[in-house]
């Protein structure tokens, strides 16, 4: 959560406000949902570092200008590291040179996010978060995801996708304005929507196809992207907070799924070499890695836990036991095992003069119970509570004055019992204020990179790792091994270290 004001995610108009509570229920979801690269971000918070530039650098017009800000400012900034952005310029001169399209220009942006994700702009802005180039294993890897952004620039996907966005806009105002039978309508609405999304699922077959080619002309192992795809699926079964199955495609997702991409990037290497060919540069590129940051900067706060902590702003907040946060430059969102319990915490701007009562009830959430409002004091600040229902889900809602800031905090189940809603009370009751000591000792959590020496095995390095649960699943995925690879002496691994 930045260290900012934020808005809603899922529309606000300018005062901050979200719009309909229901809605609300979208961001729960999302928590769910498998990441996967090539997303879109939206404005939180600008920063005005400039990125150092690459011998090719790709222009940008004013409209590209304010999208550049637009996916700093959603993805915590740009990372600076020097060693990292001259092998990143390094890597894409590389695969320029090997590309169709030598003439175009690149420039990359190394983006200061724990998320896995590398997307591009039809100019040729390259970006990648640290996550990604965390979860990276060689350098071949990392070629594979630059490659499969390059080939988008190169095939004009951004160009054509605006193109059916726009088909897909105009069928749904003539299904909203014109056809008289709803249910009509409704079909021509999710026909035009599975159309685009399967235009999109084959974009990204199209650009891993390329990307391939392009990494393996560059001279790179062209089974890398085969392998970080691999380890992008675990990865994303790891943060996955319930049983969905990644090997069934979603028909209106932007993305195949994982192991469908998987399946095809071993089929575009085995064009050009067999395996164990090209450049790796394995050690090279973990060596690189040592004292990266992982996971979230505390500059915008970071999870510990159930336990989240923000020592810009100064407050510090624990979620009800089996709760497992994610953090945001939106907000904070927090989903229980079996996905029947949720949250979410953000922070508004609320004019002085209006109270919190009043201002649960002011619309900005809907279906409010306005018999159930009732002030109360969290952490020795003022506070207000009500209830909302919903379709599916109902509400318990607790606003915070805290400085001169208002923190909404929405709980959400599918059946609120009394029980339940007085775990949801114990979690904000532990909503306070941190101590001196605890803001100067907030510190990001970094990547160690330590040899394998005989006799070193998974479950030992696990025991190192500065995570809260599942450590020698979690040191597998960071180190892309699979359930029944070994260690070997002399090898170098990536180690989660406080």
């Amino acid at each position: 959560m930045s260290g900012g004001r934020t808005r809603a995610e899922g529309g606000a108009d300018g005062r901050g406000k979200p719009r309909a509570g229901a809605r609300v229920l979208a961001a729960f979801a999302a928590l769910a949902v498998l990441l996967s690269a090539c997303t879109s971000a939206t404005l939180q918070k600008v920063t005005t570092a400039n990125p150092p530039q690459p011998r090719r650098q790709a222009e940008l017009a004013p409209g590209e200008e304010r999208e550049h800000l637009r996916i700093l400012a959603a993805y915590g900034g740009q990372y600076d590291n020097e060693k990292l952005q001259v092998m990143l310029d390094r890597t894409v001169e590389k695969l320029i040179a090997a590309s169709e399209r030598p003439d175009l220009k690149y420039q990359v942006t190394m983006l200061n996010s724990p998320a896995v994700n590398a997307f591009a702009l039809p100019n040729g802005q390259l970006y990648v978060t640290r996550g990604l180039i965390a979860l990276a294993n060689d350098n071949s890897e990392l070629a594979s995801v630059m490659a499969h952004e390059m080939a988008h620039v190169i095939a004009r996907h951004a160009a054509i996708r605006e193109d059916q966005a726009r088909q897909a806009a105009l069928v749904n105002r003539v299904a909203t304005d014109l056809l008289s039978d709803p249910q009509l309508g409704a079909l021509a609405l999710a026909k035009s929507k599975i159309a685009l999304a399967n235009f999109s699922r084959a974009q990204e077959f199209e650009a891993d196809g390329i990307g391939v080619g392009i990494s393996a002309k560059a001279g790179y192992d062209p089974y890398g992207a085969e392998r970080f795809l691999t380890s992008m699926g675990h990865n994303a079964q790891l943060k996955t907070q319930r049983a969905i199955d990644p090997r069934a495609p979603d028909f209106l997702s932007s993305h195949p799924a994982t192991p469908e991409r998987v399946t095809n990037a071993i089929a575009n290497a085995r064009q050009f070499a067999g395996p164990g060919s090209g450049e790796r540069a394995r050690n090279e590129y973990l060596t690189m890695l040592d004292g990266l940051v992982y996971g979230e900067d505390p500059s915008e706060g970071f999870v510990r836990g159930r336990r989240f902590l923000h020592p810009k702003l100064g407050f510090t907040f624990t979620a009800p036991e089996g709760f497992t946060l994610d953090n945001s430059a939106q907000a904070v969102f927090g989903v229980k095992e079996g996905g029947a319990q949720a949250l979410r915490l953000d922070v508004v701007r609320v004019p002085s003069e209006q109270t919190l009562p009043e201002y649960l009830v002011s619309g900005w959430i809907e279906n409010i119970d306005t018999k159930s409002v009732e002030e109360l004091t969290v952490g020795g600040f003022p506070a207000a509570t009500a209830t909302a229902n919903g379709d599916q889900w109902t509400f318990r809602l607790y606003v915070v004055r805290f400085g001169s800031e208002v923190y909404r905090v929405i709980f959400a189940a599918k059946n609120r019992t009394d029980l339940v809603d007085r775990t949801f009370r114990d979690s904000i009751n532990t909503f306070r204020r941190m101590s001196l000591t605890e803001m100067q000792s907030a510190r990001p959590l970094r990547l160690k990179v330590f040899d394998v020496r005989p006799g070193d095995t998974v479950e030992k390095f696990a025991k190192r790792m500065a995570v809260a649960d599942r450590a020698a699943e979690r040191f597998r995925v960071l180190n892309g091994l699979g359930e029944k690879d070994r260690l070997n002496p002399g090898d170098l691994v990536k180690v989660v270290v406080e």
